[in-house]
């Protein structure tokens, strides 16, 4: 068994966390996740209403008793605003989730420092999601338990500094006295196995688990990630500061050809509107919308459970590790 700083805070097995996922990070992948050994995610931006996204939580623990994470991001959006950041903070505080994953602004900026105090007096453990160790010494200063160190591998918004994985890492750990979890190229246990040699104490990842069976995903999606290679993603929006690494398709090339020819955020934000995902993601069509995605799915080779993901890279990190200490035995 692995065990590190992450295992231990929340009581899992494996330090192998899911990352968010607009309409897919719902309660049966998440408790699916958890179920596995590992954190799974609930994204709360998938329920527009307070009753919606605590009645969300309160399914997921129905299908598991083992903690998960909630995201948060705190981003400029058509649907979701200040008033539905605030609320979401209060609900996991009131039902007291196990931990937090905040992306884009920090909670003491966007919402103010009385829901960090509020969301520590109830236990909840947060983390931010950041590609800069500037932005990283920040969240340690306000309280926050723990970093996502985000490569400029991943899939989503990735921070335009650009900074790779290799380097990230290790630059965060350096600098931090809270735990780094490593975001970006990860799919397998190699790649769990660099990232714990790196000084991480667990991985975050979330195209891996598109390709998962308990996954909400039409099958034309999972197996698209499947063929696709590591050199079939684009980054898109860095026009509007609005950086995305997504999957090469129709429409990431109608919208870099946006970009190209000046055209600015009222002719994006069709090209990026939600209910296109939510339309690829039920009928499988892999050119309707932009699907962030990174570039670990050059490493993605087939669809299995979330158990048999987990177990799998634990044993492939474990036997990685063995391997590299092997060549240092005198």
């Amino acid at each position: 068994m692995i065990k590190t700083k992450i295992t231990e805070m929340f009581g899992v097995d494996y330090p192998i966390i899911c990352g968010a996922m607009y309409w897919l990070c719902v309660p049966q992948l998440c408790a699916a996740v958890s179920n596995a050994g590992g954190l799974g995610n609930l994204t709360a931006a998938n329920y527009p209403t307070e009753n919606e996204f605590r009645n969300a939580i309160r399914e997921t623990r129905k299908l598991t008793d083992r903690p998960f994470m909630v995201n948060v991001t705190i981003l400029p959006s058509v649907h979701v605003g200040p008033e539905h950041h605030k609320m979401y903070l209060r609900v996991c505080a009131e039902e007291k989730v196990a931990g937090l994953e905040i992306s884009g602004s920090p909670i003491d900026k966007a919402c103010g420092m009385e829901s960090i105090d509020m969301l520590k007096k109830a236990g909840v453990k947060l983390f931010h999601k950041v590609g800069a160790v500037r932005h990283a010494l920040h969240a340690q200063q306000v309280g926050y338990d723990g970093i996502y160190a985000a490569g400029i591998e991943e899939g989503g918004h990735p921070l335009n500094d650009d900074v790779t994985t290799m380097v990230l890492t290790p630059r965060m750990v350096e600098s931090l006295n809270i735990p780094v979890v490593t975001v970006g190229g990860i799919a397998n246990g190699k790649t769990m196995a660099a990232a714990l040699m790196l000084g991480a104490e667990g991985v975050m990842m979330a195209s891996r688990f598109m390709a998962t069976k308990e996954c909400p995903v039409h099958d034309n999606i999972r197996n698209e990630l499947v063929r696709r290679q590591e050199n079939d993603t684009a980054l898109i929006c860095k026009s509007i500061n609005l950086q995305g690494r997504a999957l090469k398709n129709k429409v990431v090339k109608d919208i870099l050809a946006v970009e190209a020819g000046g055209g600015g955020l009222d002719k994006i934000i069709p090209l990026m509107a939600g209910d296109r995902c939510k339309r690829a993601w039920a009928e499988g069509d892999v050119d309707v919308a932009p699907m962030m995605v990174g570039q670990s799915i050059g490493l993605i080779h087939d669809v299995v459970t979330c158990k048999e993901l987990l177990k799998r890279m634990a044993d492939e990190a474990e036997e990685q590790i063995a391997k590299v200490s092997a060549k240092f035995k005198k």
